[in-house]
């Protein structure tokens, strides 16, 4: 029997979520993932839920970014298929491994993100193209097929990494690295890591259709959000999202 209240709280749980994932160019697991731990799920059914919900961000991210025309086409086909064979191998990874030392580590690391970020003044705040030769897209590639493995086999914060990758190595500003990420991560790597997942362990089916309303409007509201206000806005956001997922992280864990 369906919850009212429950169906509300996700709803709730799913657009916050969503809104700030948007915004900051991911961490859409912060809330979301534990939130569905909370309310009763083992974590593998919780982990291929909270996948599946979040293809629905990238969807309404994409809508907003595609009206802004902040993406090209090579450039996300390039992220494709360099990112979808990593995210594959790490979605049949993580449901055989032990989990804590690899979410505390994640945790740290994406702490420092955040610190990186808030100590570089000008970091993404303007566009400034690099590594744009083969030797550049080669390991630009190496390691977004590495960030592809993580989004794979772990729960959040791999989409705040993508972000940073996208600016420190190909000069990409916030707006549109987080362009790339929400569209190409959030709706094409997530949706590859769900689709395994869901073959792999059972989903909370009839708990989808409020996370992933949550997370279509969260989308496209955290997108709009983005645009408006622009760079130095989505920078703190992000310093602060990277902060608040890294402790998410490690205190799940404890």
């Amino acid at each position: 029997m369906i919850d009212p209240f429950e169906q509300i709280l996700l709803l709730i749980v799913a657009l916050v979520s969503n809104i700030l994932s948007a915004m900051a160019g991911g961490g859409a697991g912060l809330l979301q993932f534990p939130a569905l731990i909370f309310l009763g799920l083992p974590f593998s059914m919780a982990l291929a839920t909270h996948k599946i919900a979040t293809v629905a961000l990238g969807v309404g991210a994409t809508a907003k970014h595609i009206q802004n025309k902040n993406t090209q086409l090579a450039f996300a086909a390039f992220m494709l298929a360099t990112g979808l064979p990593g995210v594959y191998l790490g979605a049949n990874v993580i449901l055989s491994i032990p989990e804590n030392l690899a979410k505390i580590s994640l945790g740290i690391l994406t702490i420092s993100l955040g610190v990186y970020s808030y100590l570089k003044k000008d970091l993404g705040q303007q566009q400034s193209h690099k590594n744009r030769t083969s030797m550049g897209y080669l390991l630009g590639g190496l390691g977004l097929f590495i960030l592809g493995f993580l989004n794979g086999s772990l729960t959040s914060g791999t989409g705040l990494f993508v972000t940073l990758w996208l600016i420190c190595w190909f000069g990409f500003d916030y707006k549109h690295a987080t362009a790339y990420t929400l569209i190409l991560v959030g709706l094409f790597w997530n949706g590859t890591g769900a689709l395994t997942l869901a073959l792999l362990t059972p989903v909370k089916w009839e708990w989808l259709p409020m996370l992933i309303l949550g997370s279509l409007v969260g989308g496209y509201f955290g997108a709009h959000l983005a645009v408006k206000y622009g760079n130095p806005f989505i920078k703190r956001i992000f310093e602060v999202i990277t902060v608040l997922v890294g402790l998410s992280l490690i205190l799940h864990t404890i």
